[in-house]
């Protein structure tokens, strides 16, 4: 059992998280800015377009949110958690603590924004987490179909349009008992998501947690 203070209590950490934080609170002036001067209709963009497009906005997990992936973490013990949607690596940070605090496990983590990637890593090594966390850097629907480890915890947080079809890369890895969990179940976006696992059919029992703008937490069957 490890016997280090809580690694979120850890002063590079806490103050990598106050710092993002804050930033992340300009997140809508910063994206009526990006967005008033987009010179094309949103929906016309590319993927790599649309992630280069909001490369300055942090779209993070809440605090509570983030608080609640560590305990989960802490309590389940997964070899291998999966993150989609790594942004600037607010949440990958309270995954990466709990996987280091338990012990044992890795992070694998998606980005696709290249400047979010290298600020990311970053983040990472300033730190002392970087150890513990892989980052994948591109279209989360190929890198992540090339993956061959199981996936002990899976949490989707990136364009919610595409958390399932992720979810369905990966569901040949995903075993009976395995935590998925999805952020953002205000956003009309994640419909089909939700529809998929909130029908027990599908091989998930799934519990909506009102934090922020509420986590899904789904048990695959």
């Amino acid at each position: 059992m490890p016997t280090h203070p809580c690694t979120l209590a850890e002063p590079r950490v806490s103050a990598a998280l106050t710092r993002m934080f804050e930033a992340a609170a300009r997140d809508d002036e910063t994206a009526a800015r990006l967005w008033g001067v987009q010179p094309r209709d949103r929906e016309s963009l590319t993927a790599q377009e649309h992630a280069d497009a909001a490369q300055e906005i942090y779209m993070p997990v809440s605090a509570d949110g983030g608080r609640l992936l560590y305990n989960l973490i802490r309590a389940v013990k997964p070899a291998v958690v999966v993150e989609f949607g790594t942004s600037y690596g607010i949440s990958t940070l309270y995954l990466a603590a709990a996987v280091r605090d338990n012990g044992t496990g890795q992070v694998i983590t998606t980005e696709m924004s290249r400047t979010k990637v290298a600020r990311a890593r970053d983040t990472f090594a300033a730190t002392g987490l970087d150890d513990v966390i892989t980052v994948l850097e591109g279209n989360a629907l190929q890198t992540l179909a090339a993956l061959r480890q199981p996936v002990d915890f899976l949490f989707l947080d990136g364009w919610k349009d595409l958390c399932l079809p992720v979810l369905q890369i990966l569901e040949p890895r995903i075993a009976p008992g395995t935590l998925v969990v999805a952020d953002d179940v205000d956003l009309p976006s994640l419909g089909p998501y939700l529809d998929h696992v909130r029908d027990t059919a599908n091989g998930y029992h799934s519990v909506t947690f009102p934090v922020e703008d509420g986590l899904e937490i789904s048990c695959r069957l």
